[in-house]
């Protein structure tokens, strides 16, 4: 059995995404207002990340998305900071180390780009997420940054680079 590779983002992968961000949303009862469930570029990832300073990765487990997270440009935002975006792994990747690993992966992505901080938003109950991010060395912050549009994450935090 091949153990599952992180990429970067193919067109042929934007429904499989889609469904993998919705299918972890719904599961999470993450509310579908004001959080990446809504985002209009939930259906067309690789366009979206398909720009200058931004990368969209996936889990590829055989061939099933099983897990994703980019980082690009913090909206809104003035200074050189990016968002870790849309970080989700359906049960199956689970427990299984993946998520450090895509953690990884975006950081040194991140820091090729020559970004200096990079910042997240998440839900107060993803404590797993949380956890993650901290190990990864982000610490919580007192206010959001930017204006990602996802009024419903209460829940910021931040990385030096």
């Amino acid at each position: 059995m091949q153990e599952p590779i992180i990429r970067e983002i193919r067109p042929s992968d934007n429904k499989e995404v889609a469904r993998v961000v919705r299918e972890v949303l719904v599961e999470m009862g993450v509310p579908k207002v004001g959080t990446a469930y809504a985002d209009a570029v939930l259906d067309c990832m690789f366009e979206t990340y398909d720009v200058s300073r931004a990368t969209y990765f996936v889990i590829d487990d055989g061939g099933e998305i099983i897990g994703c997270a980019g980082v690009a440009q913090l909206d809104n935002y003035d200074g050189n900071v990016c968002e870790l975006q849309k970080m989700y792994f359906l049960k199956s990747a689970r427990g299984r180390g993946l998520g450090a690993k895509m953690m990884e992966v975006c950081l040194e992505r991140a820091r090729e780009y020559g970004f200096d901080q990079c910042y997240l938003e998440t839900m107060p109950y993803m404590e797993d997420a949380q956890k993650l991010y901290r190990k990864s060395g982000f610490d919580y912050i007192d206010a959001p940054m930017g204006n990602t549009g996802h009024y419903s994450c209460p829940v910021w935090m931040l990385k030096t680079l």
